[in-house]
């Protein structure tokens, strides 16, 4: 009697024991990839779960948006150009069963990935481009690594260019390239301004042969601007045009 009790309670701590292991808690962001006997069975979660022990087994799986560094790469850009650029990728398990059975290892697998994505991309644009249009570029790195991602369940959200460095030598040609560039359009403004001023000074003296008063003002406003308070010597500008006529005058007066 005694060892049947002792038997008895044996079992029961067995039992229980088991059943204890067979307890899972899933937080709200987990998922449990369930293989019965080596065979996909489900997924599970979040809460409590309970998953047999010896014929099944769990992976658990993160849903949280993931951050991973990609690691600096050597990149020879369209124009032959060498730079070092990383990068930055956010994505996250969309689906639990894929990313588990279609990919072994599936954030290696996504970082391997980044780093190729990246080579290749950056590799078609000219240094220029990577420098001005990194938007341009993210979108590129996010549409391409999304579309070979989706058969693994998981979903790229962004992608960010972080550093384009470049070796001395690029740096000084590049400044070199800027400060032509400045002086190009310093004397492209200068030119501008002289044919605006030409213009101008075409309008008006087509206004002043129109108006012969108009000379009259443009002498009145001469004097104003060499009179000033401080000038003892006033010099009066004659107009051609006002020699001229006095000529005319005493040449009638001598006939």
């Amino acid at each position: 009697m005694t060892v049947s009790l002792y038997a008895y309670m044996g079992i029961a701590i067995l039992v229980l024991a088991i059943l204890l292991y067979s307890l899972r808690i899933l937080r709200e962001y987990e998922r449990g990839v369930i293989f019965l006997l080596g065979r996909f069975w489900g997924v599970k979660g979040p809460g409590l779960i309970i998953v047999i022990p010896i014929i099944q087994e769990m992976v658990r799986v993160d849903l949280r948006t993931i951050v991973l560094d990609v690691p600096t790469q050597d990149v020879i850009s369209r124009d032959n150009v060498s730079v070092k650029v990383n990068a930055v990728l956010y994505y996250r398990v969309i689906d639990p069963q894929r990313a588990i059975i279609q990919v072994e290892e599936f954030h290696n697998a996504t970082s391997q990935l980044a780093q190729t994505t990246l080579r290749s991309v950056l590799g078609q644009h000219e240094l220029d481009e990577m420098l001005s249009e990194r938007d341009k570029l993210n979108a590129d790195l996010q549409r391409m690594l999304d579309g070979q991602t989706d058969a693994w369940g998981i979903k790229v959200l962004n992608v960010e260019i972080k550093h384009v460095d470049l070796d001395e030598s690029m740096i000084r040609a590049i400044a070199k390239q800027a400060e032509a560039e400045r002086s190009r359009r310093a004397k492209i403004i200068d030119a501008e301004g002289e044919l605006q001023a030409a213009d101008k000074l075409r309008e008006a003296a087509e206004i002043i042969s129109r108006e012969p008063q108009a000379i009259q003002l443009r002498y009145l406003g001469a004097l104003s601007n060499i009179a000033n308070e401080n000038s003892t010597t006033i010099v009066f500008p004659l107009p051609i045009d006002f020699l001229h006529a006095i000529s005319g005058r005493g040449g009638d007066r001598t006939e």
